[in-house]
């Protein structure tokens, strides 16, 4: 074995046939392929896991036990490894404690010059932590927010008590809440609270003075309805029930602290001051502006923390991500400015002979936006890491040192290697990615006319410059930019100005039994196939139901907890897997049981499962390209891309009336030759008389839009005007980033992998 090189023999992970690979070690590594190719499964399931499960059976079972879980992959061979980071797409999750500043650790060096030089000094450096007692606010214990009461929420003016004016849960009409208002006598129970005074409608909600100003006498015991709410859900020690939490979030508001004012700490590091700024001040400048601010500071006893705070903050400036500040929670960043942050965070490790696994670095970019990525994954690289890259970019595939495709189709179509090799190789290779490379896409039709517009009027979201745009109706638009542009903002504002649903790539599934038979609610016609069939009951055939193993509850696999030992999940001994009793599994149709009716792809249940329903239902998802997902798949094993078009053709299959659609950058995951696909579903949806909005950075999508709104020219404080409205192919030799980009991706400039690269090199 080549000890330079990872060496992979007989990988069988989901769709891999037995793959065999050899991938060179300290090299830039991209790996490509189609959708459900099994790139991701060779990367991360096999790679990664294998890399980690035995990284993590060096540490004592009472430490294992608090590390990541890892699946052994099914492989004959892996040889090569080394300690695996991966840096995927997730977002950074975190709590409402968790910000820019505190995950990449610039906050700490931010205090630690705080505690050393402002003025009047405070004290030790967590004098400036709101996650420490000595520097929280007292109010709001450090989050910047409080919870208050949304009174606003609680009435229906336009009806009376008795046909249920107050909307809190437990006051139905009859009920017993309801009659402690509607059956004292102080408050008329038949009509509009809208007719009643104010000082009737606020002795009803607050009571006290406003209870003694009616001349009405109620009981000594009389209780406002907000004070009963905030009695009985905030100011109680209980443990909530899930029905009081959805209470609570239903009419309650986060409001900014109104004793910090969001600052989050006590009053005296709030007012402490360097270079005549307070610490919350520099906080919520751009990192870009803090990182000039920053070395002004000359203090010899504290200069190596400023050179350390100096070259994280260079660095995020670096990757794109000079916009943000350090106050912003990081709960708000998107998959691609998460990716990022994490990134960032490594740029300053000195560990050598790591690998990195990468997931789509450049999901979020703009073609701008793209080399800082790249030289980031080139400087890891340099440091004498491996870099493993799952990417679809062009860009990106040019710049690296091998190229490996899975392939050649998805599902059970893919999982073999089809070509590893340079990328000038890869341009001339018949693979799906190579004929992709070679192929120049053109917009075959002039654009639609809209049938109405929708008026986005004086929007300040962000950083939104009281922008107003028309988006017509019953097209496709594109709004496009530099990250932090305002683009996403832009979108909020139309779906809170105009009805409209959002498809973005939040996960579909919410727990292990949620797939694709769930999900579309195919499960009672399949239930009912069987069941006519055989002339039993449905319910033999739901692994929720009669027909359920009794061992594992339908699950399929047994888990045991062996406290400090890792858990164990094991195949259930008793239905094999199946989920079902013997009885259940012995009932076929068209030679399948309900158990191999799992195994299908979506494709194949289509062409064999006997029902018109079925067909219709699982055709859409044919359509958006998931042809080769499995039926009994687990949602929650879906990619964002894959998320988001599992929600595209639920409303394919259910969409009545026309609508307004706001996709975030569907062509994330997305093959070159599956563009095609999205771009024909998204044609689907704009015919059928929807309006469809995209937010997106693929030239290729956007030179097909109808109607193009371009915001810039720069992120943050730099952006949220509208640089263009208009046609696409109007937008030519204009000096803004998009416009540089639209120009040097036109096919008379060359081919696409070419172009892409003078976009960025702009």
């Amino acid at each position: 074995m080549d000890k330079r090189s990872i060496s992979i023999r007989g990988a069988r992970v989901n769709n891999l046939a037995g793959l065999d690979v050899d991938v060179p070690r300290n090299r830039l590594v991209v790996f490509v392929g189609v959708s459900g190719s099994g790139k991701s499964s060779l990367v991360f399931d096999t790679i990664a896991a294998e890399a980690g499960a035995q990284l993590n059976e060096t540490f004592p079972p009472f430490a294992r036990n608090r590390l990541p879980k890892w699946t052994r992959p099914a492989v004959e061979q892996i040889g090569g490894l080394s300690p695996v980071i991966v840096i995927d797409q997730r977002r950074i999750g975190g709590n409402a404690r968790s910000t820019v500043g505190t995950i990449t650790d610039a906050w700490t060096y931010l205090r630690l010059i705080f505690s050393r030089l402002s003025s009047p000094h405070v004290g030790e450096s967590n004098h400036f932590s709101f996650n420490d007692p000595a520097g929280m606010c007292p109010t709001c214990s450090g989050l910047g927010e409080v919870l208050v009461t949304a009174v606003d929420r609680f009435l229906d003016l336009d009806r009376s008590l008795d046909q249920g004016a107050i909307r809190l849960p437990g006051f139905g009409v009859g009920g017993y809440w309801h009659s402690q208002y509607a059956d004292i006598g102080g408050f008329d129970r038949d009509t509009p609270l809208r007719d009643w005074s104010q000082v009737e409608r606020e002795a009803l909600l607050y009571g006290g003075e406003a209870a003694r100003k009616i001349g009405r006498e109620l009981p000594k015991d009389y209780e406002g309805v907000v004070q009963r709410f905030e009695r009985i859900y905030l100011h109680t020690s209980d443990n909530l029930s899930e029905r009081k939490q959805e209470t609570i979030r239903q009419f309650t508001r986060s409001d900014v602290c109104p004793e910090c004012r969001g600052d989050r700490l006590k009053e005296a590091s709030r007012r402490a001051t360097v270079l005549g700024h307070t610490i919350g001040e520099l906080s919520r400048l751009e990192v870009a502006e803090l990182a000039v601010l920053v070395r002004a500071i000359t203090a010899a006893h504290v200069a190596p923390v400023v050179a350390a705070l100096s070259a994280r903050l260079d660095a995020m400036t670096r990757i794109g991500l000079g916009y943000l500040s350090l106050s912003r929670a990081t709960t708000t960043l998107s998959g691609g400015e998460s990716q990022r942050i994490k990134m960032v965070k490594h740029l300053g490790s000195s560990l050598i002979e790591m690998t990195y696994i990468v997931d789509e670095p450049t999901v979020g970019l703009h073609p701008a936006d793209v080399e800082p990525m790249i030289r980031l994954l080139e400087q890891l690289r340099d440091r004498g890491n491996t870099l493993l890259v799952v990417e679809h970019d062009p860009a990106v595939m040019a710049r690296a040192d091998q190229v490996v495709e899975i392939g050649p189709g998805a599902g059970a179509h893919g999982g073999r290697l089809v070509f590893q090799g340079t990328f000038a190789a890869l341009r001339h290779a018949d693979s799906p990615t190579g004929r992709a490379l070679a192929r120049h896409r053109t917009v075959k039709r002039d654009p639609r006319p809209g049938t109405g517009k929708l008026l986005v009027a004086d929007a300040t979201r962000n950083n939104l410059r009281h922008v107003s745009v028309n988006v017509p109706t019953g097209v496709m638009t594109v709004l496009t930019g530099v990250a932090g542009s305002g683009k996403s903002s832009l979108a909020a504002e139309l779906v809170a100005q105009h009805p409209a649903t959002v498809i973005d790539q939040s996960p579909v599934g919410t727990n292990r039994r949620s797939t694709p038979i769930t999900y579309t609610g195919i499960a009672p016609a399949i239930r009912r196939v069987f069941a006519e069939r055989h002339r039993v009951p449905a319910s033999l055939f739901s692994a929720n139901s009669a027909g359920a193993c009794p061992d594992c509850k339908g699950l399929g696999v047994i888990y045991t907890d062996l406290a400090f030992m890792d858990g164990q999940e094991v195949i259930c001994e008793t239905c094999q897997g199946k989920r079902f009793t013997p009885e259940v599994l012995g009932y076929t149709v068209n030679g399948l049981s309900i158990a191999d009716v799992d195994d299908l792809t979506v494709e194949q249940a289509v062409d064999r499962l006997p029902d018109r329903q079925i067909a219709r239902a699982l055709r859409h998802l044919a359509d958006v390209g998931l042809g080769y997902l499995r039926l009994g798949q687990s949602l929650s094993t879906l990619s964002g891309g894959e998320c988001q078009r599992v929600k595209i053709a639920k409303e394919l299959r259910e969409a009545a009336q026309p609508s307004t659609y706001v996709l975030d950058e569907p062509t994330t995951g997305l093959h070159p030759s599956d563009i095609d696909t999205l771009l024909h579903v998204l044609d689907d949806l704009v015919d059928q008389g929807h309006t469809v909005v995209v937010i997106e950075h693929n030239l290729d999508v956007i030179r097909q839009a109808d109607w193009l709104i371009d915001l810039g020219p720069g992120p943050g404080r730099h952006g949220g005007t509208v640089l263009y409205e208009g046609h696409v192919a109007e937008y030519r030799n204009q000096d803004t980033p998009t416009g540089r980009a639209l120009v040097a991706a036109d096919p008379a400039a060359g081919p696409p992998h070419l172009t892409r690269q003078r976009a960025v090199a702009d």
